[in-house]
This record gives C-alpha cells, sequence and structure tokens, in this order.
C-alpha cells in the first residue's frame, strides 16, 4: 500500500532558537521520560495540518496563503512554559508553550481561510500554538504535573525568537529529520 504524504503549514522556528532548543530537549530526555522524542530540526509551530492533498488544492492552497500573507509582518514570540495534552497521569504530547501573541493568532487565522478556500476540510479544535517536543509517556510511574516546573529552571526566562517565516511542509514518516520545507513565505521584517 502506498503511503501518502501529508502537509501543513507551520511557523519555521529559526536555526538558532533550534540549537537551544536541542539542549533543552537533551537535558529535558534526562528528567521525563516520553517514548518519541522530536527531532530539534523538526521543531515548528503548526498552523494549519492538511494532511494527504490533492496538487491541484495543494498548489491552490500555496497561492492562497501566498497573497493573504503578502503584508505579513514578523512577529516577536516567546517559549515560555512546558504543557501536555491527553491524560494528566500519562500524557500522549509533551510540548513548550508559547506567550499569548496576538499577531501568531491573526496569522493563523489567515494562513486557516486561505486553506479552506482552496477546499481543505480543517481541524475545528481552537488553535493553542505549541511546540511539540515528545509524544507517548513511559515513565515506570505516572506523569507528575510539578515535572512542568523543569523549564524554569533549564530556561528561567522566556525564549524569544524572531518568526519570521511561514513553511509549507511535507512529511516523511520513515526519515529523520521528518519535515521538509517545500514552499516558504517570508513574513515582512
Amino acid at each position: 500500500m502506498e503511503q501518502r504524504n501529508h502537509y501543513f503549514f507551520a511557523v519555521r522556528i529559526p536555526d538558532d532558537t533550534k540549537l537551544i532548543m536541542k539542549e533543552r530537549i537533551s537535558q529535558l530526555k534526562e528528567i521525563i521520560s516520553f517514548s518519541r522524542w522530536v527531532h530539534y530540526e523538526d521543531i515548528h509551530i503548526t498552523l494549519t495540518f492538511l494532511g494527504g492533498a490533492e496538487t491541484v488544492k495543494l498548489d491552490a492552497a500555496v497561492r492562497n496563503v501566498k497573497k493573504a500573507l503578502k503584508d505579513a509582518k514578523a512577529l516577536p514570540l516567546k517559549i515560555n512554559k512546558l504543557g501536555f495534552f491527553g491524560v494528566e497521569d500519562s500524557p500522549r504530547v509533551f510540548w513548550a508553550d508559547t506567550e499569548e501573541s496576538k499577531e501568531l493568532q491573526i496569522i493563523r487565522k489567515k494562513v486557516f481561510s486561505a486553506c479552506e478556500e482552496a477546499g481543505f476540510q480543517l481541524e475545528t479544535r481552537p488553535f493553542r500554538p505549541h511546540i511539540t517536543l515528545a509524544r507517548k509517556w513511559n515513565g515506570a510511574s505516572v506523569f507528575q504535573i510539578e515535572l512542568l516546573d523543569v523549564w524554569n529552571k533549564l530556561q528561567p526566562e522566556p525564549l524569544l525568537f524572531q518568526a519570521d517565516e511561514i513553511v509549507l511542509y511535507q512529511t516523511h514518516l520513515h526519515q529523520t529529520p521528518k519535515y521538509e520545507a517545500i514552499n516558504r513565505f517570508p513574513l515582512q521584517s
């Protein structure tokens, strides 16, 4: 059976921030037990997940996003704490949070609308910007919520970065890193 590629639009995390996050991930691995950790080159903030995509719809989404973001400005973001999705004693997704950003919400809305106009049926859950770090808790005991406080020891100040590019990524499940940037949308300085 042929594996269909998946696509998503995301905020690209700058390389210097990825290197800092690589160090933080390495430190977190020593303290917090998850089955699968994200390769540092794959970290990003997903704006819209498209899933498998026909070429015609994907091309339309690219055109629409390019048009929607033509005047969009780069924005500062701050990674400021850890969180998780799933059951508290056995989380399925472990992530780093970003401080609230009205500008990020606006950019996400533009990308989301552009993809809907291209004919994509998109996730309707509220947008929760985050950077996935790991998946599937595998600790010997239940997850302790206090473990999230370790971020303040590793990174006492929020980690500031400039989000200056939106990227269309293609997923390659059997590669590391697994996300390939196939289209880039620079944000104005």
